[in-house]
């Protein structure tokens, strides 16, 4: 199969395409090298400004393959009833999400894996204890960039092309949650430091495996995604983080 070959749906594939890869690698460096380059006149929203760059470009690459993001797990979810479900089938991300919250701070804690550089976070998010138009602000971006954008882009669009094309490869599933996680673990290093890789990075491989639990549905993940760095945030506002 040629890289420039027609994205199929997870369940249609057949033989592994290795472009996967390479091409999933090419994304995050541009999510990567583009926040470089916006940092360097906005470090506190780099971020979601790259990721929103990264996401149109692939926007634009899916649409060009016949692929569209309810191919990637932003299905339809038509009347109430399916709606209603996405709430408790949210308890699945959220409960390994807690999971991988518990084996840091019960494990990697005692190992000496702690949050000892706080520096970054301090730059980027300090200035939101006791500033609503700040909360407001971030709370806006929250539930855009990372709700939406990050489970998007690093389960959605991640998980499934490389569940997809390593088809018939020994152990796709493993590759298609362990690499995601691991870009996104590293996508939170330059402000959060070792701590923040490891924790990231197990809750995106938690959001990883729930996401195949729930046969790719993003929206479970998108609520508890929100919800979590929605109380984080309020946490800053009141000065109890």
């Amino acid at each position: 199969m040629q890289a420039t070959a027609t994205i199929q749906p997870l369940e249609t594939e057949r033989t592994a395409n290795w472009w996967v890869v390479p091409e999933v690698l090419a994304f995050a460096a541009l999510a990567f090298g583009s926040r470089l380059v916006f940092a360097q006149f906005a470090w506190a929203y780099s971020g979601p400004m790259s990721l929103l760059l990264t996401l149109v470009v692939l926007t634009l690459y899916l649409r060009a393959r016949g692929v569209a993001w309810r191919d990637m797990g932003l299905i339809r979810l038509p009347g109430w009833r399916a709606k209603a479900l996405v709430l408790p089938k949210a308890l699945v991300p959220f409960a390994l999400f807690a999971a991988a919250v518990a084996l840091v701070m019960f494990v990697g804690e005692p190992m000496g894996l702690t949050r000892t550089d706080t520096a970054g976070v301090e730059e980027r998010w300090g200035n939101v204890e006791g500033n609503l138009p700040m909360l407001l602000l971030w709370l806006g971006l929250v539930w855009t960039s990372a709700a939406f954008g990050e489970e998007m882009f690093f389960r959605g669009y991640m998980v499934t092309r490389l569940a997809a094309g390593l088809a018939g490869v020994p152990g796709r599933l493993a590759i298609a949650v362990l690499l995601p996680a691991l870009i996104f673990g590293y996508g939170h290093y330059y402000y959060q430091g070792l701590f923040g890789l490891v924790m990231t990075g197990l809750i995106g491989l938690a959001f990883a495996i729930s996401f195949l639990l729930l046969k790719r549905n993003l929206w479970p993940l998108v609520l508890v995604h929100g919800t979590i760095d929605t109380i984080n945030f309020v946490a800053l506002y009141l000065g109890e983080a």
